[in-house]
């Protein structure tokens, strides 16, 4: 199993993260561990819904068929003071300092039979408070950094360099800027690269609703929000926990004729796995077969023997040449024989740059 982007969860305790975790993945975690003080963060891969994917095995009928995979990684809530020790610490937070981005659960809907841990219900606020943690986190990772350094027996030129540029983060963090949000040169970013720092990693905002607001596409603070958002290139998506759960729990037939009555196209869930895929800038091409329809993840930009190093390292050292096939001319054709009766079939140089849905059969000699 090869997993291409790690997404970690971050929220406050009871606004719907593991229950989100839950309907991404399948898993069965227990939604309530911040009540008794456990800080285990739950990590689990989820298929990455392709309607593409769905269709070229249908046509194929392969042995076997292969999304695109996304890890999630599920920490307890934090809380106000988290970096400080409140509630279970944020100690669990290095378990996602390697994670591609970070996913916000923010909550918005109302519900008296889960309190919320603040009092009430202000998206903002709470957008706020965990902030300040992510601050705080890095704040402590730098200082400590800064102090190991200057009370050794011997400060190198390089650790110099060091010094400078983790001062110049932490100044940026003292003032409430994160460090994905500040403009480094090169130097810069190689002196950054093994630290894995919280606020340098892209963030989504999901704003998890109730059911009245799901409808009325609207909710508590949701222009200031979105106006948040905005101003930091954050994408926002609102999704509701409770409809995701009834929609997950229907049978096919059922949840396409549910989903139609409320006007949804696309469950918030796979809206979200989407959502993380494309805002890293990733894309999927495919091989197929009768043994195999598969997805590949790449970069947006790769070349096409940097993708066939995707499959194997061989066939990238012995590259000839990509056989490529559109797959809406595969779509709207019915079959790989009229595709290439049409002319459609492409044979590409290493230097092709491979696009969203391209089906590719490299040729290769080792």
């Amino acid at each position: 199993m090869t997993v291409n982007l790690n997404c970690g969860l971050i929220g406050l305790p009871m606004v719907g993260k593991t229950t989100i975790f839950n309907l991404l993945t399948g898993a069965n975690a227990e939604t309530s561990n911040f009540l008794t003080g456990k800080a285990e963060t739950n990590i689990k891969a989820a298929m990455l819904a392709d309607r593409r994917i769905d269709f070229l095995s249908g046509m194929y009928k392969p042995r076997k068929t292969t999304h695109a995979l996304i890890q999630f990684s599920d920490v307890p809530g934090l809380v106000q003071g988290s970096s400080q020790g409140q509630g279970v610490g944020n100690q669990f937070l290095n378990s996602i300092r390697n994670v591609d981005m970070l996913a916000h659960i923010v909550r918005s809907f109302t519900n008296e039979d889960v309190p919320h841990v603040s009092g009430g219900i202000d998206p903002l606020r709470d957008i706020d408070t965990i902030n300040v943690e992510l601050l705080l986190a890095d704040m402590e990772i730098i200082e400590k950094r800064i102090e190991r350094i200057k009370s050794g027996k011997k400060v190198k030129k390089e650790n110099l360099i060091e010094i400078e540029v983790l001062e110049k983060n932490l100044d940026a963090l003292e003032n409430e800027i994160s460090i994905g949000r500040l403009d480094l040169n090169e130097q810069e970013k190689s002196v950054l690269k093994n630290y894995s720092f919280l606020t340098e990693k892209p963030m989504l905002l999901v704003i998890n609703t109730d059911e009245q607001q799901f409808k009325l596409k609207h909710y508590p603070g949701k222009d200031e929000i979105k106006a948040y958002a905005d101003k930091r290139g954050i994408p926002c998506l609102e999704i509701c926990g409770r409809i995701e759960m009834e929609i997950s729990q229907l049978p096919d037939e059922d949840r396409e004729i549910f989903m139609a009555d409320l006007g949804i196209i696309e469950s918030g869930i796979d809206r979200l796995a989407r959502a993380a895929y494309d805002f890293l800038g990733l894309i999927s091409f495919f091989t197929v077969g009768e043994d195999e329809v598969k997805a590949w993840t790449i970069q947006k930009g790769t070349h096409a023997k940097q993708a066939a190093g995707k499959i194997h390292s061989d066939i990238e050292r012995g590259f000839i040449r990509a056989e490529v096939v559109k797959y809406r001319d595969l779509e709207s054709l019915g079959s790989m024989a009229k595709v290439k009766e049409k002319g459609l079939s492409r044979l590409e140089g290493k230097e092709y740059i491979v696009e969203d849905g391209d089906i590719i059969n490299f040729r290769f000699n080792v």
